[in-house]
């Protein structure tokens, strides 16, 4: 059967899944496009530490209520239509940019982006889990890759954006981008039919959305997103103090996502090929995000004690953003993967969104936890608090890998 099943994706042609690999990169780079140049540009548009965290959450707060909604949507109807509807919808709330001269708007821009996103993000992941086959490790890792394609592009065209046009160009680009791959998808991804579904009680619901085989990858994502969510807005923040300009702020989360983007295809080949299990490889990801926040927090205030000069200050915040991104390349396309193996084929949809509301909850939670700290005891402190929490994530991490062999049959892609 799994052979059967290998066939059957690789039936696929790579350019019909490329879209959905597109979608993840547009939502990425719509993210933290903004987000950096929000952390870089803080001062001069008058955000406190707490208001700055308040706005990068915003995108977050959006799709932790609606996820799980079009989630279960992409199960009753299919993948497809809910991806082009949401990129279309994010393609028209980034256009309330264009007048974004004030926090106002930008709060409004980025809340319209997020309910959109809401909508393609977990369908574009059940896309990928019904089109992997047994590989959900390679193409989680290259669905994940192309995300971190989106972080690395974001933040500098973002701040050539700025620069050139200020936040209004940069809404303009994220628009047209929005728009361009809506279309890509409605010609090149393949229609994947919705699958008849048990009817699930109440009762049912909470046990699948208690076992340890979704509970532990979710709480590992939304960790692991809450480090990112915190590291695209103060990393930037704490490097502009060193005395860089905003490209050279918003280079940190470049350098960030480039490490995350390098090795996720890496990781999901070697899950996929047994040399990596899930657990000990999750919980090195997440002690590799803390040690990158630790450095962070700690090294930058040391050496300014010392008297050194700026620049040398920014270095440590460029090895915690590798750190960290590593950690996230490691953890996120395991996580991904094992949820997708332990979830029967009709209800990927759903599993997905659930599973990206912990991520999003951990996205808006790490930069008002990191922003809310701060204000009370300084920046290392709430790093530090972060630190603490990502850490204590590694014990949730799930203790072996998913067993797919009773959802397998259902994953054969309807074309």
């Amino acid at each position: 059967m799994n052979d059967h099943k290998s066939r059957l994706s690789a039936d696929i042609s790579p350019s019909r899944r490329w879209p959905l690999y597109a979608a993840g990169f547009t939502t990425a780079f719509g993210a933290h496009a903004v987000a950096a140049g929000l952390g870089a540009e803080s001062a001069d548009i008058g955000l406190s530490l707490l208001g700055l965290g308040i706005l990068l959450a915003l995108y977050d707060i959006a799709e932790v209520f609606l996820k799980p909604v079009f989630g279960a949507v992409s199960d009753r109807i299919g993948p497809k239509p809910v991806i082009i509807g949401g990129l279309l919808a994010f393609s028209g709330a980034s256009l309330i940019g264009l007048w974004a001269d004030e926090p106002f708007m930008l709060a409004a821009a980025r809340l319209g982006q997020g309910m959109a996103a809401s909508a393609f993000s977990p369908a574009s992941s059940a896309g990928v889990a019904r089109l992997a086959g047994k590989h959900t490790g390679r193409y989680f890792g290259r669905y994940g890759s192309w995300k971190g394609l989106g972080y690395a592009i974001g933040p500098l065209l973002g701040a050539v954006a700025i620069i050139a046009g200020g936040f209004s160009l940069l809404f303009l680009i994220l628009s047209l981008l929005g728009l361009a791959v809506a279309v890509w998808a409605a010609i090149s991804v393949p229609r994947l039919a919705p699958l008849p579904r048990p009817r699930y009680t109440i009762v049912d619901v909470w046990k699948q959305s208690t076992e340890r085989s979704f509970l532990g990858p979710t709480v590992v994502l939304a960790a692991s997103t809450g480090a990112l969510g915190a590291a695209v807005g103060f990393l930037p923040a704490l490097a502009a103090r060193e005395g860089l300009g905003t490209a050279g702020s918003v280079a940190v989360v470049t350098v960030l996502a480039v490490a995350s983007s390098l090795v996720q295809p890496r990781i999901g080949r070697l899950r996929d090929r047994g040399v990596l299990a899930d657990r000990p490889g999750m919980v090195a990801g997440l002690l590799a995000i803390v040690l990158g926040v630790l450095i962070a927090g700690l090294l930058p205030a040391a050496l300014a004690m010392d008297g050194a000069v700026s620049i040398y200050g920014a270095v440590p915040i460029y090895c915690a953003a590798i750190f960290v991104g590593l950690g996230i390349g490691v953890a996120t396309p395991l996580a991904f993967a094992h949820l997708a193996d332990a979830t029967p084929a009709e209800r990927l949809g759903r599993t997905m969104g659930s599973a990206e509301l912990g991520r999003e909850l951990g996205d808006a939670g790490g930069p008002l936890l990191v922003g809310g700290v701060a204000v009370a005891a300084g920046l290392p402190w709430g790093l530090g608090a972060l630190a603490l929490a990502v850490g204590a994530a590694a014990f949730a991490a799930p203790a072996s890998a998913a067993s797919g062999s009773v959802t397998k049959p259902g994953r054969k892609p309807r074309v």
